[in-house]
């Protein structure tokens, strides 16, 4: 294992002003995804919207750091034959991979998940590297509600994630560390505070357990957020400081970066979270985004499946991609929002 060169793909991931884009949806998202739309989720399709998101000279060349692949489209090629590795590359974007399997119900645990796909991790990481990805992603899905999460759930997900991730390193690929407390229930801040931090504490024990070097990582976490369905939504300050002060103390320092997932939020509100924190003095390691829906929304609907649209969704995909470039710095506001509606 070569650290340095981990690091330095680790610290790219998580450079000032730029993000990682997560293009992973499995089928079943992109079906939904699509099927609101109007657009049949045929493998050309997706394939034709990924690649126009991967030509969106703007957006990719100057705010995306990374873009986050499913195993269909690690493989595939552009329309003139270029695989879509190489595009993500030639706009100085490093490709990765999402590596898990999916969930599966976790024995003797009702309503909790493990996430599942380590017995062909290694020789499929030798395949990902080979085709040019350079980081990986696994992501853990733990749930609040009554009773829930159990702390059989915690480990043994948290377990998974730190084998995944020593994997990975061996691989020489960076791994994203993805333990994610989902909102979907009607839980305060408080809450998801108090269960995050568990969650957190527990994956970085394991991490340590498995020798995994925390200096070749990353880590993707959700905020300390209210629940969707609660009555008492966190303001946009509290959702910051609660989060920043939560991460201060969980994760170590020589993580180089943090990016989050968007997990159910609406693209602005992501977004000016994003800046929220920013705004609360300097911070142990880089922290930015790594967003799925909330870079994809609009661009989604912009371009709905028609070729005269390529340009009009590439215009949407660029100005989430910088309304999320200037929160990484701390540097977004809500007017600017408004300007290029």
């Amino acid at each position: 294992m070569n650290l340095t060169e981990l690091n330095r793909v680790a610290t790219a991931m998580v450079a000032p002003g730029k993000g990682i884009l997560a293009a992973d949806e499995s089928s079943g998202t992109i079906k939904k995804r699509f099927d609101a739309i109007g657009v049949e989720s045929t493998e050309e399709n997706r394939r034709d919207y990924r690649e126009m998101l991967f030509r969106a000279k703007e957006a990719m060349s100057q705010y995306i750091s990374g873009v986050i692949l499913s195993d269909e489209t690690i493989w595939q090629n552009a329309k003139d034959g270029t695989p879509l590795v190489k595009l993500i590359e030639q706009s100085g974007a490093i490709p990765g991979i999402k590596v898990d399997e999916g969930t599966q119900p976790l024995p003797m645990c009702p309503g909790e998940l493990v996430t599942v796909g380590l017995d062909r991790l290694a020789e499929r990481l030798k395949k990902y590297y080979e085709r040019g990805a350079r980081f990986a992603k696994w992501r853990a899905v733990i749930d609040i509600g009554s009773g829930i999460p159990s702390m059989t759930a915690i480990s043994v997900n948290a377990h998974a994630l730190a084998r995944y991730a020593a994997l990975c390193q061996a691989a020489q690929i960076v791994p994203i560390v993805e333990p994610e407390v989902l909102m979907d229930g009607d839980h305060d801040i408080d809450r998801c505070y108090e269960v995050t931090s568990r969650v957190l504490n527990k994956t970085f024990q394991e991490l340590r357990v498995q020798r995994v070097a925390l200096e070749g990582m990353v880590l993707k976490p959700n905020m300390a957020i209210s629940g969707k369905k609660c009555a008492k939504q966190a303001s946009v300050e509290e959702v910051a400081e609660k989060t920043i002060r939560l991460l201060k103390a969980c994760v170590p320092a020589a993580v180089p970066g943090i990016a989050f997932l968007s997990g159910g939020q609406s693209d602005e509100e992501a977004t000016a979270h994003l800046n929220a924190m920013h705004k609360l003095g300097p911070l142990p390691w880089g922290l930015t985004f790594s967003y799925g829906r909330a870079l994809q929304a609009a661009p989604q609907k912009a371009w709905s499946g028609r070729p005269e649209n390529v340009t009009a969704g590439q215009n949407a995909f660029s100005h989430r991609a910088r309304m999320n470039g200037l929160a990484s710095r701390g540097e977004w506001q809500s007017s600017l929002e408004k300007k290029a509606a």
